[in-house]
């Protein structure tokens, strides 16, 4: 009897189209996985419709995000490995710590509770949202600028413009305003169970360039999955930055990712 190929859930992060994802479909399927990237809940189908109804993604928060990959991944016939780029490394590791995947992979994963450090490169990347309290229930766009200082200040001016062009995509700012004030509130979306034994394996991947999620971000939520037994790794790919899993350098986090995966026995 064939054994069904393992389901993978791409989630990408703020400003981020899902579509970004395609190479890492493709590199995943040829390997043998069942792979899609659905966008969060208020995206449109592509880029262009969905700058063109930014008001749909208005006021998303992280358990609307959470609650929207939950409802997809309870249409899967098998428990699906979540993949997460930023924001959406902070949501694959919830969707992990509730049980919900059976594996994740969280790239420059977004601030979860718990986690302190709060370099000024984050706080600068956060602005064009934190800056007004308005923009919690709005969606903000970033401009090229401020692209090129968040996510591509590791690469040349020329390819930071071409990725902005391609897929940048509003976000809503709920998300920020809520991981900024986690560590202040008693309950918080985003919060996750790090100290469960039963979880699947867990990779956090930092970029040792990254302003967005710096990576001392990353080892600090490494850290906190200490008092845990299940499987959690660390690897920093240090010459990079928060575009690593859409620019030309993708590759090299792909081919690292689907080995960790192998040697999970996944």
């Amino acid at each position: 009897m064939t054994k069904s190929p393992i389901p993978i859930i791409f989630i990408h992060g703020l400003w981020i189209h899902s579509d970004a994802w395609q190479e890492w479909i493709e590199f995943y399927r040829a390997a043998g996985y069942d792979p899609t990237a659905p966008g969060w809940p208020g995206d449109s189908f592509d880029v262009e419709k969905t700058r063109n109804n930014a008001d749909a993604l208005a006021n998303k928060g992280i358990d609307d995000i959470t609650r929207h990959y939950a409802k997809i991944i309870g249409g899967q016939a098998a428990m699906p490995i979540v993949i997460g780029h930023s924001f959406g490394g902070l949501i694959a590791q919830r969707l992990l710590g509730e049980g919900r995947a059976a594996a994740a992979v969280a790239i420059d994963p977004g601030q979860i509770k718990g986690v302190k450090p709060l370099p000024f490169a984050q706080i600068r990347s956060g602005l064009p949202v934190l800056s007004r309290p308005g923009n919690k229930t709005k969606t903000v766009s970033l401009t090229k600028r401020q692209f090129r200082y968040g996510f591509g200040n590791a690469l040349s001016e020329k390819e930071s413009d071409e990725l902005f062009e391609k897929w940048t995509i509003p976000g809503p700012g709920r998300p920020l305003f809520e991981a900024s004030a986690a560590n202040f509130k008693k309950v918080s979306p985003a919060a996750v169970d790090t100290r469960r034994n039963d979880r699947g394996p867990l990779l956090i991947i930092a970029g040792g360039q990254d302003h967005t999620v710096p990576a001392v971000v990353a080892r600090a939520a490494y850290k906190l999955y200490g008092r845990s037994s299940a499987t959690t790794d660390l690897h920093e790919f240090p010459d990079r930055g928060h575009s690593l899993v859409l620019d030309h350098g993708w590759r090299e986090v792909a081919d690292f990712t689907l080995n960790w995966l192998h040697c999970q026995g996944l």
